[in-house]
């Protein structure tokens, strides 16, 4: 077999590989002595057909068969023999294929990128520090509280956060317009729900009033035919309610599934929770900051065959997410492309810092990431134990723990400041970059 590599680019690869044509011959025979064993023509006893027959009958498609084999067996041992790395499938283009030549074609393929990760000390981090205090735990037991807020109806003029059952019908220029009326709408007032005037301009109103008020349209309301536009609403209230807190009693904690310790009981369950998402938050910012750096620092051009191929499982994510009768290769590939390239980039970043540094899964680790997951769910041993009855589920979170450790790598090197910032602060989600 000869092979000759030509470059076409810094990624694209044309390979041409020329294979003995005795070696298409041998699969050739190799096909036709099998099909001759179990070939049923009539005349013929099974495994008594005449080669001559079988080779008139079947060698057109036994040649083709052997020559894709042969293509695709070849190119494999080529691309070995010259310490290659395909990305993706190659593009096929036969030369010569005529029986009783050497087979000739030209496989045209993308390579990995050789990567060198370096730059891991002008990383710059900001890493957050925070504690959950008793404030904190009072401001999530208000929200709570609020979760399940209940209404009465009450006889007296409504007031912001109160809710109101009423019926309305909208009309432009006087005439109604689609999605303008709407009968026992359940509405609370402040929640912005509707738009800008509409819900202010209830306040006040009682059960059985019917007030006409004339809210306008947002610039940039979704309906361009109703976009900037006064409308004027006759709505008639039919009910006034107001929320009703509830108390912090042995009722409202088993809602949470706590059924004994009472207040403390309940605030130390809230506590656990709240320092869980507090971790994961300041993980998480650090770990977003630690692939940007890593992105900056070392720009690396990618195969556009694994973008492709990270596009189209995008696609499918996108699909399985949002559901609707389309499909995955309907969706416009320029949709998920800066996405799709991000995470192939990184992807190959990352595996090459822990081939660098040589990391492998600490498995102590892998066991306390179980652990803290189980620990939301009532029988935490039962869910640490399906975790190591189930590989997949297993080499999940094993990928998990290896890609904490390269962070963990990264912020050895990294330039990394500490900062103490406000529980609230720490598990907002970080803002996004402001576009110059």
């Amino acid at each position: 077999m000869q092979v000759s590599v030509e470059s076409t680019s810094a990624l694209e690869r044309r390979m041409s590989i020329t294979v003995p044509a005795e070696r298409i011959e041998t699969q050739v025979n190799k096909r036709l002595q099998q099909t001759a064993q179990k070939a049923k023509i009539p005349g013929f006893r099974p495994g008594k057909v005449p080669m001559s027959v079988i080779r008139q009958r079947f060698e057109a498609d036994a040649r083709q068969e052997a020559v894709s084999d042969v293509i695709q067996s070849s190119f494999y041992e080529a691309v070995a023999e010259q310490k290659l790395a395909p990305a993706g499938q190659p593009s096929v283009e036969p030369k010569v294929l005529e029986k009783g030549k050497d087979l000739e074609f030209v496989a045209t393929f993308e390579v990995f990128p050789e990567i060198k990760v370096g730059g891991l000390e002008a990383i710059a981090i900001e890493r957050q520090q925070a504690e959950v205090a008793d404030s904190d735990v009072d401001n999530m037991l208000d929200i709570l509280r609020k979760q399940n807020t209940r209404f009465e109806a009450v006889d007296r003029a409504a007031e912001k956060d109160d809710q109101l059952n009423i019926d309305f019908v909208g009309k432009i220029d006087g005439e109604a317009f689609a999605g303008g009326s709407a009968t026992g709408t359940q509405l609370v007032l402040g929640s912005g729900r509707m738009i800008p005037g509409f819900e202010d301009a209830l306040i006040g109103a009682k059960a059985g009033e019917e007030r006409v008020i004339n809210p306008t349209f947002p610039e940039d309301y979704q309906n361009l035919d109703l976009a900037g536009k006064t409308a004027e609403f006759t709505v008639k209230v039919n009910s006034v309610s107001a929320p009703q807190l509830p108390e912090l009693n042995d009722e409202f904690f088993a809602l949470f599934g706590i059924k004994e310790g009472g207040l403390e009981g309940f605030r130390a369950e809230v506590r656990k929770n709240m320092e869980r998402e507090l971790r994961q938050a300041i993980k998480s910012k650090v770990k977003n900051q630690v692939m940007d750096g890593l992105l900056a620092a070392n720009p690396v051009e990618v195969p556009k065959a694994l973008i492709g191929n990270e596009v189209n499982r995008l696609r499918v994510q996108a699909v399985q997410q949002f559901g609707g009768n389309i499909k995955p290769d309907q969706l416009p590939a320029e949709l998920f492309e800066e996405q799709a390239k991000r995470r192939v980039v990184l992807g190959l970043i990352v595996a090459e810092v822990v081939k660098q540094f040589d990391l492998k899964p600490d498995e102590t680790r892998v066991r306390e990431l179980i652990e803290e997951m189980a620990s939301a769910y009532q029988e935490p041993e039962q869910v640490v134990a399906w975790y190591y009855k189930n590989d997949q589920q297993m080499n999940e979170v094993r990928s998990v723990v290896l890609e904490e450790q390269v962070v963990d790598t990264v912020l050895q090197k990294a330039n990394v400041t500490d900062k103490a910032v406000s529980y609230e602060d720490a598990v907002k989600p970080a803002e996004a970059p402001k576009a110059d």
